[in-house]
């Protein structure tokens, strides 16, 4: 049962396809968060579950809740409470909200459109480029973007037949890529365009975008040459792939004399957060 990130309104939403049943399941505490603005949404889920628990009318509603292993932030997979589309609109009702409405629209629509791509996968590409337009990215943006998650999915692909654990794994060397090209883990990167959940490339700018790519395609390439195989072998290949970028990323830098690493995000003005600088996330 393969997982996936949905994005709702800028916000991750973990969720897996149970290809057997052909349902979605959706990480309950993701949706709770969006919905109350929560700082400690695991906390309010627990006393909401209590209640429905104890409520004869949402008995068999309970029953319905299942633990699934999902990718935390930690890179490692936790048994997480998850409802499919039936339960998890029936979860929003219980959950006062103005942002209600909205995600039972999306959770509705997410489900009728996996049954499209099943049938035509060509509609989740389109799907993903309208969004992108409509969030105001730029034709050009948003043909790299797709081109940086072409080069992602091979690298992806070959660390999957080549003993790379999908999850924590995959997780530890993509940020060893990243601290290679970019002189900053992944997380510092989010700190420094002020993101949470949101993801990471799709706040880039098009030169993150490229370095990234370059970064993955190197890695990649060189693990194919030498026939990397399992974690270890795997992980001096990221080293060398990302450093192939940083030297790119710091002949391009002095030749401009600007940063190729940018504090720029996509974010709407109302959710934009303070920034952390290098500086500050270094001392905390």
């Amino acid at each position: 049962m393969p997982d996936e990130i949905k994005i709702f309104e800028e916000n991750k939403i973990r969720s897996l396809w149970d290809e057997k049943i052909e349902k979605w399941y959706f990480s309950i505490t993701d949706i709770i968060e969006i919905l109350t603005e929560s700082k400690n949404p695991r906390r309010y889920w627990s006393d909401l579950k209590t209640k429905l628990k104890e409520n004869e009318g949402f008995e068999q509603l309970y029953e319905k809740i299942v633990q699934l292993k999902l990718l935390s932030a930690d890179g490692k997979k936790y048994a997480t409470d998850c409802a499919d589309v039936e339960t998890m609109l029936r979860i929003v009702q219980s959950v006062p909200s103005k942002k209600a409405e909205p995600i039972k629209q999306w959770l509705a629509k997410v489900g009728y459109e996996r049954m499209q791509e099943m049938a035509d996968p060509a509609q989740a590409i389109d799907r993903a480029r309208e969004t992108w337009k409509n969030h105001g990215r730029s034709e050009k943006w948003i043909q790299q973007r797709m081109m940086g998650q072409e080069t992602r999915n091979k690298l992806t692909d070959y660390w999957k037949d080549h003993d790379i654990k999908a999850g924590n794994e995959y997780a530890i060397l993509t940020n060893i890529i990243h601290q290679e090209w970019a002189d900053l883990s992944v997380k510092d990167h989010k700190n420094l365009k002020g993101l949470k959940s949101q993801n990471l490339r799709d706040h880039m700018s098009e030169a993150e975008l490229i370095f990234t790519a370059l970064a993955e395609l190197s890695t990649r390439q060189i693990a194919e040459v030498e026939d990397a195989t399992g974690f270890n072998e795997n992980k001096t290949a990221a080293k060398k792939g990302g450093n192939i970028a940083k030297q790119a990323r710091k002949q391009l830098e002095e030749k401009t004399g600007k940063s190729v690493i940018s504090d720029g995000n996509f974010l709407s003005p109302k959710k934009q957060p303070k920034k952390i600088t290098k500086k500050e996330n270094k001392n905390a």
